[in-house]
């Protein structure tokens, strides 16, 4: 195989647009950049006509779609961005991004944007699943009966033929919840796990991985739940409300999901800020300034942008010169901060 846009790009520090504009001569780029860029595709053995016909083969074939579910969530409306920078890319080396959001998490309105996605003849999915059999048979599918490649990101769904997944390692970081639950309760007490869906798998593994971890390491601590909010805040402070009522002596709550500000709610007006210990997830919405607050003790993120980048670029790579994936879960990086290590600027 010759020298890929890929791999020009990763030398060269740049997008594979900004590539594509320096070796053909079309729109904005700085002399400079185009000038290195087209001196590293040289050192690299590029052939110019290489990259003419994969651009001849994509504007004809190459068509992605996406599926996005939770779309309204803070998180997704963060990985909505990385699609976006995707699709722009990909519109610029003559292909097409087709996105299809649902607000929640629904197997009809999944099985029906695959159906619309096959009819718009799209070459590839990008999606966010869920665990429903008639998805993960719909994928296997998609796969083999119609050669449509699938990606998975954010969630998973490992026993189906789906390319790769993109997204966070659930259960390391349901570990590491677990981890810094165990230390800010001493290893003792009553905490319980709000998480948003059942049927997401990357949720679920969250809550697999804080609940193997304590039993490993935390005995002493007694597990409640998980309840399901369906990352939703009035239903999350509701749940939590009940909670303080069946179980005063709550020493902390894990969320897995979406629902920070109903829960905040529901220990501020309980009273018991600074005494029940919350460990959430992500760097978005309130949660900084909930955190400065007190109410959140530890935040557990992940990189959103490149969970929907990836996934698009993936499957493009792989149309547009037969590219496949070095791996088959390219997890991202975990993060942890408190109310020290809030990026300066930031609410």
């Amino acid at each position: 195989m010759g020298v890929t846009i890929r791999q020009i790009a990763e030398a060269a520090g740049v997008s594979r647009g900004t590539v594509d504009r320096a070796l053909n001569n079309r729109g904005r780029i700085r002399p400079e950049v185009a000038e290195r860029v087209r001196q590293i595709a040289e050192e690299m053995g590029y052939k110019p006509n290489q990259l003419g016909r994969a651009l001849s083969m994509s504007r004809n074939n190459i068509k992605i779609g996406v599926i996005l579910q939770g779309a309204e969530t803070p998180f997704m409306k963060e990985v909505m961005k990385g699609v976006e920078e995707a699709r722009a890319e990909v519109d610029n080396l003559g292909g097409t991004v087709l996105i299809h959001t649902i607000e929640h998490q629904s197997a009809e309105d999944v099985l029906f944007a695959m159906e619309k996605m096959r009819q718009e003849e799209v070459s590839g999915i990008a999606m966010v699943p869920l665990e429903a059999e008639e998805v993960k048979k719909e994928i296997d599918r998609f796969v083999e009966e119609y050669h449509i490649p699938v990606v998975t990101f954010t969630s998973d769904v490992e026993d189906t033929k789906r390319l790769c997944f993109v997204g966070q390692n659930g259960v390391q970081c349901g570990r590491a919840a677990a981890g810094l639950m165990g230390e800010l309760t001493g290893g003792k007490g009553k905490v319980a796990i709000i998480s948003g869906y059942r049927t997401n798998t990357s949720l679920s593994s969250r809550v697999s991985g804080f609940r193997s971890e304590m039993r490993k390491k935390y005995p002493g601590i007694e597990i409640i739940g998980p309840e399901y909010c369906f990352e939703e805040n009035v239903r999350a402070r509701e749940i939590a409300e009940k909670i303080f009522k069946e179980v005063p002596d709550l020493a902390g709550i894990y969320l897995t999901s979406h629902g920070e500000e109903g829960v905040c709610r529901a220990i501020a007006e309980a009273g018991k800020m600074g005494l029940v210990k919350m460990v959430a997830n992500d760097f978005m919405g309130r949660n900084y300034e909930l955190m400065r607050k007190g109410f959140i003790h530890f935040l557990i993120g992940q990189d959103a942008r490149i969970q929907g980048y990836e996934p698009v670029m993936i499957l493009f790579r792989l149309l547009f010169n037969g590219e496949e994936p070095d791996r088959e879960k390219l997890f991202t990086e975990i993060y942890i901060r408190n109310e020290y290590t809030i990026p300066e600027g930031r609410h």
